[in-house]
């Protein structure tokens, strides 16, 4: 889930930063660990634990994920969204990622369920890209593109979607989202991560 890019600065948005370090100090308080701890559990160095926990990091989503599991959560619970009602209507999308260009990807709701589905929306300006490292073993998206061209790369495999095309990629590896032509590309973007074994 990590954004790297074209030579534009991308990443996490203001609000999901401070959002995430309110909750990952909180958390990692209310467990009763110490920096140091979580961030060798998290697989993280105690200065970039230190800097995401005061909203100034700008760390991968990945990085953020590790840190969810780290605690014994899930990403979406992070942002202060797990809710057990019947019917959840968030008050707004999160901006989760964005770029210079304009591109972002919003965050829209997600499962109540510990690793549970999350219902995405991005849009990618033409010119610009996604790259991902990869999500933990077992991993998917499914893709509904609403109007442009989306470009899925994976490995050598290279798929093009125009609009009301959809698919199933399997994120548990590199990938990587790109636009084709003159307009941006926004498309609908389900993820469930593998739970590497917990």
């Amino acid at each position: 889930m990590s954004a790297q890019g074209s030579d534009e600065v991308q990443g996490p948005g203001e609000d999901f930063l401070a959002e995430v370090g309110k909750q990952v100090r909180a958390r990692r308080r209310a467990a009763g660990l110490t920096v140091q701890a979580l961030a060798d559990k998290a697989g993280l160095s105690r200065r970039m634990l230190t800097m995401i926990e005061q909203g100034s990091a700008n760390p991968s989503l990945v990085s953020v994920d590790k840190i969810a599991r780290a605690l014994g959560t899930d990403f979406t619970s992070l942002l202060g969204s797990a809710n057990n009602d019947p019917v959840h209507v968030p008050e707004r999308p999160v901006q989760v990622w964005e770029s210079s260009t304009g591109s972002r990807g919003l965050l829209h709701v997600g499962s109540a369920r510990t690793d549970g589905p999350e219902l995405w929306e991005w849009t990618l300006q033409p010119g610009d890209h996604y790259d991902a490292q990869p999500d933990p073993v077992g991993s998917e998206e499914l893709f509904l593109v609403r109007s442009g061209t989306l470009v899925l790369k994976v490995g050598d495999r290279t798929v093009r979607l125009g609009p009301g095309a959809s698919a199933r990629l399997a994120s548990d590896r590199e990938y990587s989202y790109l636009t084709e032509g003159a307009e941006p590309t926004v498309f609908i973007r389900v993820v469930e991560l593998g739970t590497d074994g917990r």
